[in-house]
């Protein structure tokens, strides 16, 4: 079955490859989609006998099921598979997976997976649409693209606008996908965190770079915190987790540094007390929770997207009832 080219390609492999515009058409279509979230019936029959793999070979709880329920709320069937239970687990291939799902006629495979290019890989490999719901440190375009439309919700535009990713910019695919998309669109980005903690020759990327917390909450109008990645170090990265959050947290007394009050994100899971207090990630002016209900509008559209629907036809396909 070959895929024909829609108004994002074949695939969503990540944000470094998308245009401002199709990066916009992303952000607009996923707009109609948020009120699906709200009805009685959250159901429309828009993907209706497409069928969805869910290929997951890192653990995952967000973005799993954030994709599970954008697939359901546009009625596509789906399959859920892990590396646990799996052939993979016996040494079959990560091609030979996706060609016998593929000869059982899927439509699109949504895919994480612990290397970088995985997801560039398999897409160049098969003809089904494949969607790169995180490849190690690479890219995680359907997280940045959620924090930027959480961004854009609240300051009503994105141009000019000033957001500090503080944190383990080095091991977070969250913090490229934010970076290519937000440069892309205007906004004036920074990164704050130990040094080693920081990729080398991050400000290649058209970034600002901040050697303490309190300096970026002087500059920003939004932080994104991101998780200290234990998972992901191999080495002493930082003397503790203590020391960590005594030089590096976001504090709610650092944040009355600024003055103002900033916008806080963070794409989860928290470390609450190491890279962000509970007093922060719980105020006022957090929208952790708002990026999550964003996600699944985000990745609804991505959906519709990638399956050939029109983008200025969204607002219809939200209202479609099927009959």
């Amino acid at each position: 079955m070959i895929r024909t080219a829609t108004a994002l390609g074949k695939d969503l492999i990540g944000l470094a490859s998308l245009s401002p515009e199709q990066i916009r058409v992303i952000l607009d279509t996923a707009e109609p989609f948020k009120e699906i979230t709200e009805r009685r019936v959250k159901k429309v029959p828009v993907l209706r006998g497409k069928t969805i793999v869910n290929l997951f070979f890192e653990a995952s709880t967000r973005t799993r099921i954030s994709f599970e329920f954008a697939e359901k709320r546009l009625s596509a069937d789906t399959v859920n598979v892990g590396s646990v239970g799996s052939s993979v687990s016996k040494g079959e291939t990560l091609v030979d997976t996706a060609r016998n799902l593929e000869a059982m006629s899927i439509d699109m495979v949504v895919m994480r997976h612990w290397s970088a290019g995985a997801a560039s890989f398999l897409a160049a490999r098969i003809p089904s649409n494949v969607i790169n719901a995180g490849d190690g440190a690479h890219e995680h375009p359907t997280q940045g693209l959620l924090d930027i439309l959480t961004l854009r919700d609240h300051f009503g535009r994105l141009k000019g606008l000033k957001i500090c990713i503080v944190g383990d910019v080095l091991h977070s695919r969250v913090a490229r996908s934010n970076i290519h998309g937000l440069v892309k669109l205007g906004a004036k980005v920074g990164v704050c965190g130990p040094r080693t903690l920081l990729p080398a020759g991050i400000e290649q990327l058209g970034v600002r770079v901040f050697g303490r917390v309190e300096e970026a909450v002087e500059w920003a109008d939004a932080l994104n915190v991101l998780r200290l990645q234990l998972e992901r170090m191999q080495d002493g990265f930082v003397p503790s987790l203590r020391e960590y959050n005594r030089v590096f947290g976001v504090t709610r007394e650092r944040l009355a540094l600024a003055g103002r009050e900033l916008l806080i994100l963070h794409p989860g899971p928290m470390n609450r007390g190491v890279e962000i207090d509970s007093d922060v990630a719980d105020g006022p002016h957090s929208v952790i929770l708002q990026q999550v209900t964003n996600g699944v509008a985000v990745r609804m559209a991505v959906l519709y997207l990638l399956a050939g629907g029109a983008p200025h036809l969204a607002e219809a396909a939200r209202d479609w009832t099927g009959s």
